[in-house]
């Protein structure tokens, strides 16, 4: 271990050029004291004044070379907002798809244009914001020059689309009191600027060649902004719920969130009582493995600012917090560091013999070199008395926009018992290949306080991962693109004996009728241990999938598998279908079909989920989830109408549930009624 440590920090400290020096991009934006209305037509005289952006480059699918439709930018800006009016022209203006209308789903299965903008222009972090012609908005932020990205940060901005007898236009206003930026005289934004025609599979940016279109590093520079501080400092947010469940009390709470900004740059959040009732239930899945499932968190008050907590080995998990009466959050940049601060206390909850608890987390970066990271964090669950949780610091090192190196340390703690972990992961990336190795080692005892905080599906391992992808870029033929996907994974136990291997296989191929082909292979070993397997086990699985569309939203998919899993031999059908029946009215449906042969504990399953919205405005819309899971009689229903007369906070609420429940358990909840009404001082 010591030899392979050394081997590769002697490779890491050896490849240390500077990024390449490439010509940065850079335009500049118009200040302004008339009016813009957000109406999708760049009719007002300011616009015709206004700066322009053009010349987009390929990302794909021929990277490096002009965009095969011609777009246009302009940017304005005031006191409140800055402005970006998007003129896409097309050849085949009737080809135009626009039918995503939910907010933060994915615009980019539609003709949809992309803001981003550094406004640290500290070229690592990004808020980025998306529109379709019918102006739906998807918002969010990028962080660590690309390695992650988070759709939950939802700003506060405006944005409308038409058609034209060109192609489309597009409006954009952010209000600037949503970002964190630096006020003065002169200051530079990084900027980037993109556009998708999901018909040709093209996305084409502003700024380029870029090896990854979230890229941070690459994006241009937004130049000579005279920016103040904005004057609202706090928005309140009180909310009150009545909630009528079958055979039960009608019930009737109140709540609170504040949100202060002590600074442009630093702000603070403060919940009490948040409502997680009407969360929407999490989505029944096949679990093929003997460990945990990762599920994604859903509630707001975790959501925002969540990025910055991501990391390879998670010390912090939200989901381990169950409801709470409060909590505290403090984010913030300042002087090359940012940080985060969030505490939390617990419902005592009589059924699972849970007592309150206190969940505090501490997570602080600072900016090295050009685009790299360090990091520390610690979080902490304290409960009667008694501490435990997890402790560690972590790097993401760039060395050029396609080689970097990521690697973590941590300690778990309580009960007397300490154990450490970490990992080392050199990779390559460019816009169609990547390739890493991965060491990483979690101790014997590891996971035993880590996941009081944190998720780690097994620890007691020495692991070696490594993986390849490459995509090809045909375009003639039948074919559009051919991508293939490779990962091999083993581990040995702290005592050095085998404890798993698994081989990955994937290949794709999307056609240029609109109907694609995918194949994978995963194979798997697991050795008789004294915990989960009571003998040596050989997992497998083929799988066929064939989609059509699939590079839109409205598209369908069906797979078929076979294999064999802890020696039972099994089916697994799975189908998805998006359909927009009318210009309003989205529908998802997706089924999973497993069955085992034999099935001696009738683990045997049906698994039907629905979803429908209709949007009679962007801001006002009525929406269903429906979801079945036949092996253990889960049936769930939750039907949604929301009204936002101040988006994204102030809102009506009203919802029906029956069955609701934790995942993988049967719901009881008869039939219940909330209504909510939150309003934005």
């Amino acid at each position: 271990m010591k030899k392979l440590l050394s081997l590769l920090m002697f490779f890491l400290l050896s490849y240390f050029p500077l990024f390449s020096q490439v010509e940065v991009k850079k335009t500049t934006a118009l200040k302004i004291d008339e009016s813009i209305k957000i109406d999708g037509s760049l009719d007002e005289p300011a616009w015709d004044r206004a700066p322009e952006a053009g010349d987009f480059i390929q990302f794909s699918p021929e990277r490096g070379k002009p965009a095969s439709v011609n777009t246009k930018v302009k940017i304005l800006y005031d006191e409140h907002f800055v402005y970006f009016g998007f003129l896409c022209y097309d050849q085949e203006p009737e080809k135009i798809v626009s039918r995503v209308a939910k907010r933060d789903a994915q615009v980019q299965v539609d003709d949809s244009v992309y803001v981003l903008v550094d406004t640290y222009h500290d070229r690592r972090n990004s808020y980025f914001f998306a529109t379709n012609p019918l102006g739906t908005q998807r918002d969010g932020k990028i962080t660590e020059n690309g390695r992650t990205t988070d759709i939950t940060w939802d700003g506060i901005w405006k944005s409308a689309g038409q058609r034209t007898d060109f192609g489309w236009t597009a409006e954009i206003a952010v209000d600037l009191s949503c970002l964190k930026y630096k006020p003065g005289k002169n200051q530079t934004w990084g900027l980037s600027l993109g556009r998708i025609v999901p018909r040709l599979l093209e996305s084409s940016f502003w700024t380029g060649p870029l090896e990854s279109g979230h890229k941070v590093s690459q994006f241009g520079d937004l130049k000579g902004l005279d920016l103040k501080k904005t004057e609202k400092k706090a928005r309140i947010i009180p909310h009150i719920i009545s909630k009528a469940e079958q055979g039960e009390k009608t019930e009737v709470s109140v709540g609170l969130d504040l949100r202060y900004a002590f600074s442009q740059m630093v702000s603070g959040n403060l919940t009490i009582n948040p409502d997680f009732a009407t969360v929407e239930a999490d989505e029944e899945q096949i679990n093929l493995t003997r460990f945990e499932l990762f599920l994604p968190e859903k509630r707001n008050f975790f959501l925002e600012e969540a990025e910055i907590y991501r990391q390879r080995i998670r010390l912090f998990y939200s989901r381990r917090i169950s409801d709470i009466y409060g909590g505290v959050k403090v984010y913030g940049k300042a002087g090359g560091y940012e940080f985060s601060a969030m505490s939390t206390q617990t419902k005592e909850d009589e059924l699972a013999s849970l007592d309150s608890a206190n969940y505090t987390v501490f997570r602080l970066k600072k900016n090295v070199m050009e685009s790299s990271t360090l990091g520390f964090i610690a979080a902490n669950k304290l409960v009667n008395g008694i501490s435990r949780g997890t402790t560690g610091i972590d790097t993401s090192l760039y060395f050029t926009d396609k080689f970097k190196f990521t690697g973590q340390f941590a300690l778990s703690y309580g009960d007397n018992v300490r154990d450490i972990a970490f990992f080392l992961r050199p990779s390559y990336d460019s816009a169609t290949f990547h390739i890493h190795l991965r060491y990483t080692q979690l101790g014997e005892d590891f996971a035993d306080n880590a996941n009081e905080v944190g998720f780690i599906r097994d620890d007691n391992r020495r692991e070696l991962d490594s993986a390849i992808a490459k995509t090809f870029w045909l375009k003639k033929g039948a074919f559009d693109r051919i991508r293939y996907e490779s990962n091999y994974n083993i581990y040995w136990g702290i005592d050095r004996n085998l404890r798993s291997w698994k081989i990955d296989q994937e290949l794709t191929f999307d056609l240029q009728n609109k109907f694609s082909l995918s194949a994978e292979y995963h194979t798997d070993f697991k050795a008789q241990d004294d915990v989960r397997f009571e003998e040596d086990f050989t997992n497998t699985i083929t799988e066929f999938e064939l989609g059509y569309n699939t590079r839109e939203w409205q598209h369908a998919a069906v797979s078929y598998g076979f294999g064999r899993n802890f020696n039972l031999d099994f089916t697994l059908i799975e189908g998805s279908l998006n359909f927009q029946i009318t210009k309003s009215l989205s529908f998802e449906y997706s089924l999973t079909r497993l069955l085992y042969d034999p099935d001696p504990e009738g683990e045997s399953t049906w698994i039907h989920v629905l979803r429908a919205t209709n949007y009679f405005t962007k801001d006002l819309y009525l929406r269903l989830f429906y979801q079945v899971n036949t092996s253990i009689d889960k049936e769930n229903i939750q039907v949604l109408f929301v009204y936002r007369f101040q988006p994204p906070f102030g809102l009506i609420q009203l919802v029906y549930q029956k069955g609701t429940a934790e995942f993988g358990e049967a719901g009881t909840q008869g039939h219940t009624l909330f209504l909510k009404i939150a309003y934005m001082f």
